[in-house]
């Protein structure tokens, strides 16, 4: 190692500053390697603090130093300890410091990166030879002694688990057999050939086992897994259950005896749009397949490192992360780091408190152009809220980073890599295990019902209409607040933008579900792209782009070369447009202006694996909606128990539409914890339409955060009352459960209750009919 002795906070320099002997000086550079000296204005703030006198002074210090390097025949090195790039850049320094409080945030501190020439000119004082042996020769002396390093290592590390390649290979060929009988259809054997050759070439197979175990564990457990990401896009995830995305050609399969009938001229986009018939045995034939190439997930030669990212249920996440440690052991699972970085939202804030502290009035957008020069500035370090680097069980994770506490948090007993995990990401494997509100309401939903989410048909007619009208639900859409759909509470549907993207395509087939999804995920995809292509006729809903997989198909299917059409998808879906050749090689291919038009405004493309496995969790909670009402809104409510405010919801539907009313004249002064609520009213004011009723919060019977459904209403949960939170609501249910509370009191000692929370029980009529306190009158 090479030990230079830093800026003026390191140990030499404070020794010179100081006073120290010349003795005692020497004692401690003796230490160092090279010796360092930076520009005068660096340290200009020791004169506004008194411990220099001027820039004289300053450049003294800067003088004992270059002559304690010739005593102890040490190089002297100076550098410019740049903290921001050009002059004018240290604004944004300013802004920020100032913003955290620190004193020197208003005071000027040149800390820009200086050239060759200037820094020349700064140490001039030291004579031209000695400024150009400080500035030139000893940094470069030092610099080439510095041996060719790589923190990181250039090649994945994936973890070993004995067998994993003959284990995933016997289960994708005997699941695939099981499905499509013992002699596979062409296309399917192709497929599996394919991937798994490309799957197991590359070492990859342990991923593709793992995932399996993790997935297998939580449906053992009641809860399904929704995958996201491009996953979806391998056959051989969807044979290894990993994935329920069929990504083959649509197709009708027999479960009785095996037939199977691929559509592979493009006539149909998705296999749940197949018209339903009978197998020549007599059998219903089932529908599946999405149309979705491998290259997708894996890239155009199958060598991509696999992202395999699935969705627990949010209250079953720690359960799969634990259970992760116990898989791959405890020592080789690291939570991944992650750099959080200056939002635009907070640079805007940071340089208006900035002007408003200067007593400076500003424009919106003078504050605007400033704020651009602080986004992107590390603020301080986390964690991914799902993310597992694992270590492979013969190496340590310091082979490929140091670890942390993230946000120096050492109490959490929390640790991440150091490294951002985007840095490492190519060397150690990542499984995304994440936390997602869908498994769970499916869980509930399948405990509150008699009905499997599994057996749900994604061609139900009724569920499919609440995409495009209101019929369903028994309401007319001037009844539910003008909405032209009902789909209120479907995740992925729910919300104003995608209720408008529906009402302006009127979708009627499950494939144009999974294309709004794309539309609603994409950057520059919909607005000012595919709804004016759309609403102008010039191109109908399942021609328009909107999901990264579209552009390979599509340009596959007008003749471009596979490997050419690869490309031009992948530089679309991450906003790099078009370049000169692809766009003369599409028009040659007879693609309308309209579509490369297109192509070049897009910034980012969702994968259609992603959208379709949303979609499918997203129609099996719809279906409820139709057919098992009372269960679907008990178990929306249940996600959002927290954020739900039962003292104003549970009132009747008058006084609910009356503070939604008020909540909407707000505009753009809405707060964000309103903004929450407002989805949640509008289902539970569709709810109250529907003909149902929430009962009163029940201080016996109410569950800690569940809403549950009880003689045909629905009975909010404890932490539904505005104040009283998730862990308060525990304390009352575990009281409670234990022994009844005897008065009032009794509950807030035993259950640990403030006097603020024991007011919003009382005010809602939870506390009806029990006494104050335990003690006895006698008189």
């Amino acid at each position: 190692m090479i030990v230079g002795s830093a800026c003026e906070a390191g140990e030499v320099f404070t020794a010179i500053a100081t006073g120290e002997s010349a003795a005692e000086i020497e004692r401690i550079a003796e230490f160092y390697d090279y010796l360092e000296i930076q520009p005068t204005a660096n340290n200009s703030f020791m004169i506004r603090k008194g411990q220099a006198r001027n820039y004289e002074h300053l450049q003294s210090f800067n003088t004992q130093i270059v002559k304690l390097g010739e005593l102890l025949n040490k190089p002297v090195l100076a550098t410019t300890d740049a903290h921001f790039l050009n002059p004018e850049d240290e604004i944004y320094r300013s802004i920020i410091l100032a913003v955290k409080g620190m004193e020197d945030g208003s005071q000027p501190l040149p800390l820009f990166f200086r050239t060759t020439k200037e820094m020349l000119a700064e140490f001039s004082y030291l004579g031209e030879a000695k400024a150009f042996e400080v500035v030139v020769t000893n940094t470069n002396l030092i610099a080439d002694s510095i041996e060719t390093l790589q923190p990181i290592p250039n090649k994945l590390f994936p973890p070993k688990i004995l067998g994993a390649e003959e284990e995933i290979k016997q289960m994708a060929l005997d699941n695939a057999k099981l499905q499509y009988g013992e002699q596979l259809p062409e296309i399917v054997r192709e497929r599996l050939d394919f991937e798994l050759s490309s799957i197991i070439g590359h070492g990859y197979a342990v991923l593709y086992l793992i995932a399996h175990k993790l997935v297998r564990k939580s449906n053992e457990d009641g809860y399904l897994v929704g995958s996201r990401g491009s996953v979806g896009s391998s056959f051989v995830a969807t044979m290894t259950e990993i994935t329920e995305v069929n990504p083959l050609p649509p197709h009708w399969l027999c479960p009785k005896c095996k037939t199977s009938e691929f559509v592979i001229d493009g006539s149909v986009a998705n296999g749940f749009d197949l018209p339903n018939k009978n197998c020549l045995c007599g059998a219903v034939f089932q529908k599946n397949g999405h149309n979705i190439p491998f290259a997708v997930f894996m890239g155009f030669e199958g060598d991509k490192t696999p992202d395999i990212d699935l969705n627990f249920s949010g209250e079953y996440q720690a359960k799969i992360h634990k259970f992760t440690e116990e898989l791959l052991g405890k020592e080789n699972v690291f939570r991944a780091g992650t750099i959080s970085t200056v939002a635009e939202k907070n640079a805007y804030g940071f340089v208006k408190k900035y002007f408003e502290k200067k007593g400076f009035s500003a424009s919106e957008a003078y504050i605007a152009s400033f704020s651009e020069g602080c986004v992107g500035v590390k603020r301080t370090s986390g964690q991914h809220p799902g993310g597992l680097m694992v270590v492979p069980y013969d190496m340590e994770i310091f082979d490929v980073t140091p670890v942390q506490y993230p946000a120096e948090a050492k109490d959490t007993g929390i640790i991440t890599t150091h490294f951002d995990y985007h840095s490492i990401h190519d060397a150690l494997v990542k499984l995304d295990n994440l936390g997602h509100d869908v498994p769970t309401i499916i869980k509930d939903l399948s405990e509150m019902s008699s009905i499997d989410p599994n057996s749900v048909a994604f061609d139900d007619v009724l569920t499919l209409s609440l995409f495009s009208s209101t019929e369903a639900v028994g309401l007319t859409p001037e009844q539910l607040l003008g909405s032209t759909v009902a789909t209120f509470g479907i995740p992925e549907f729910g919300t104003k933008f995608v209720r408008e993207m529906l009402r302006d395509t009127n979708p009627k087939k499950f494939s144009e579900l999974v294309r709004i999804s794309g539309f609603s995920h994409g950057t520059d995809v919909w607005l000012g792209n595919a709804k004016d292509l759309i609403v102008s006729k010039t191109a109908k809903v399942g021609e328009v782009i909107s999901a990264r997989d579209d552009i390979m198909i599509y340009l596959i299917d007008k003749g471009l070369e596979r490997k050419h059409a690869f490309t031009i998808m992948e530089n679309v879906r991450k906003g790099k447009g078009l370049s000169a050749l692809d766009a003369e090689t599409m028009k040659a291919a007879k693609v309308p202006n309209w579509y490369i038009e297109s192509c070049r405004k897009i910034k980012y493309l969702f994968p259609k694996a992603h959208a379709a496995a949303y979609v499918m969790m997203a129609f099996r909670i719809a279906y409820f909606k139709v057919h098992e009402p009372l269960p679907f809104y008990a178990a929306s409510f249940s996600v959002k128990a927290e954020d739900f405010d039962a003292e104003m919801i549970c009132n009747g539907l008058e006084r609910l539409k009356r503070e939604y009313e008020l909540l909407e004249r707000k505009g753009k002064e809405i707060s964000g914890k309103e903004e929450v609520l407002m989805p949640i009213m509008e289902l539970a004011i569709e709810m109250y339409l529907r003909g149902f009723e929430f009962m009163q919060v029940d201080l016996q019977r109410s569950h800690c955060k569940k809403f549950r459904i009880v003689d045909g209403k629905i009975l909010p949960p404890l932490c539904s009352l505005s104040g009283l939170g998730g862990n308060a609501a525990l304390n009352i249910e575990r009281e409670r459960d234990v022994r009844p509370f005897t008065s009032i009191e009794d509950m807030q000692t035993r259950a640990r209750i403030n006097k603020t929370v024991t007011e919003v029980m009382r005010t809602h009529g939870c506390l009806v009919g029990m006494d104050e306190t335990d003690q006895m009158t006698l008189f």
